[in-house]
């Protein structure tokens, strides 16, 4: 008790209690502990101390598991369960999530990315960076049409860098590009993140598929002038390929046919939210119908692949669905210490101005973004920083249409933050999906310093977007507007 007196002169103990149930996860994270069994565990082991500690959290351990001399209170741990995993499952906007994993999943299996791929390295040939252009192009439209990452920095990795590392292309500049380009899914809708995002904001999963579009855009042409000004600046990364075929019309036409069936998809699956013909719920739907058929019509599809999909789906969304349910325990402890007002009061507490507190949000996501995963930072810390946002009264504009404006900028300003955590060690995920497929000779420096400049234009990036939310914000009050 004397240790606590002694903390309590510096911080409130409830303030010691939230500050360490953050610690004490990151701890069980670099454990190698999974994250759900960390944030479940963090939660019963402070449980345990706000009901043997602190006299006045005693409540904590009752309202969820009520022990009396007889056993346990089994009904009132399933009014808890219920709780913690009815909500999730009876949420429409989550039957979307593995729908958007399937269809990613399955368009990978289609083979349009290796058609698309095989054209457009012919198109782009005679350019310098031609082969980083195509694998920079064919990461967008697949972002635009599967917002799996795994699959997207797997499948890039496979077919371009090999032929990258042919043309003696850099090592650092090839595998930046398609690391980049593999992770501008979590951005372009469909995104499971923005997904999620809506779930966890209680906002429109529409408005945050319009919202994102032109920031996702701006992402990509960021990186293709990139591209461009790099090869001229430093020829010998991206040398002239040996033998450069001449571009005509049967070229042209290859291109048109290989890029057409992912544009079918998009439109499918965007065009149908944005002309009101289907919800962001059924155009998921309509999403994992066409990258069957896609499938089908391409003679990739058998009976072995769409069980192969249909488990590798399972066990993604089951992946999701358990941090879903673990983070939301987590939340609750947290909040039964106080700890959504501690930090409301905390990033309050740091300016005047509403938009440098907004800066301060997105300058710690970043750093968290170096230790944590994204579906961490989304499903817990997204929901404490929603009653801040919506206390700030931030004067975004949202052509009288968009509801909750501020918040849909917020989304997307997060979302763009959170795709640097794919790039920026130790827990840059897409760095490894890179390296368990690079050729001999390519190492994690390579990737490392490949990735840093786009890291710097995803900051850029962040920056036009908070500078301008109306481009968060014109897409959807249009699409609303018809």
């Amino acid at each position: 008790m004397e240790i606590l007196a002694f903390l309590g002169q510096f911080m409130d103990l409830n303030q010691w209690m939230v500050l360490a149930m953050f610690l004490v996860f990151i701890v069980f994270l670099f454990a190698g502990i999974p994250v759900a069994f960390s944030l479940v565990g963090v939660s019963l082991i402070f449980i345990v101390l706000g009901e043997h500690v602190l006299d006045e959290h005693r409540k904590v351990i009752s309202e969820v598991i009520e022990f009396k001399r007889t056993g346990i209170n089994y009904k009132k741990m399933a009014v808890n369960a219920g709780r913690f995993f009815g909500g999730i499952i009876k949420n429409p906007v989550l039957v979307a999530l593995p729908m958007f994993i399937f269809m990613g999943l399955m368009l990978d299996q289609s083979g349009v990315a290796q058609r698309m791929m095989r054209s457009m390295q012919v198109l782009f040939g005679a350019l310098r960076g031609g082969l980083a252009l195509t694998v920079m192009l064919i990461g967008i439209i697949l972002a635009a049409s599967t917002g799996v990452i795994g699959a997207s920095v797997v499948l890039l990795g496979v077919m371009g860098l090999p032929a990258m590392m042919q043309q003696n292309y850099g090592k650092p500049i090839a595998t930046g590009t398609i690391a980049a380009s593999g992770t501008l899914g979590i951005l372009i809708p469909p995104s499971i993140m923005l997904v999620i995002m809506s779930d966890q904001l209680s906002i429109s999963l529409g408005d945050l598929f319009m919202g994102a579009l032109i920031p996702g855009l701006i992402l990509g042409a960021l990186y293709i002038i990139f591209i461009v000004v790099y090869g001229l600046i430093s020829p010998k990364s991206m040398p002239l390929p040996a033998n450069r075929e001449p571009v005509t019309a049967k070229i042209l036409l290859q291109v048109a046919l290989s890029v057409v069936p992912p544009m079918f998809l998009i439109l499918l699956v965007l065009g149908s939210i944005f002309f009101g013909f289907a919800t962001p719920t059924e155009a998921s739907g309509l999403g994992a119908l066409g990258a069957t058929i896609l499938a089908l019509f391409s003679g990739r599809l058998n009976l072995k692949i769409f069980s192969d999909v249909s488990r590798q789906t399972l066990n993604t969304a089951g992946y999701i669905v358990g941090i879903f349910i673990a983070a939301n325990f987590f939340a609750y402890i947290l909040r039964r210490y106080g700890g959504d007002e501690i930090i409301e009061n905390l990033v309050l507490g740091t300016s005047e101005n509403p938009y440098m507190i907004v800066a301060f949000i997105l300058f710690i996501i970043f750093l968290l973004g170096f230790l944590l995963d994204w579906i961490e930072i989304t499903l817990i810390i997204m929901p404490l920083m929603l009653p801040v946002i919506l206390s700030l009264d931030l004067p975004v504009n949202g052509f009288d249409v968009v509801s909750n404006p501020s918040v849909v900028w917020f989304a997307i300003l997060v979302a763009v933050t959170l795709q640097t955590s794919f790039l920026t060690p130790p827990v840059g995920f897409a760095l490894f999906y890179l390296k368990g497929v690079c050729p001999p000779g390519v190492t994690l420096g390579h990737i490392y310093k490949g990735v840093f400049p786009f890291v710097i234009l995803q900051l850029i990036g962040l920056a036009i977007v908070f500078y301008w939310p109306e481009l968060t914000t014109w897409l959807p009050a249009i699409a609303y507007a018809n």
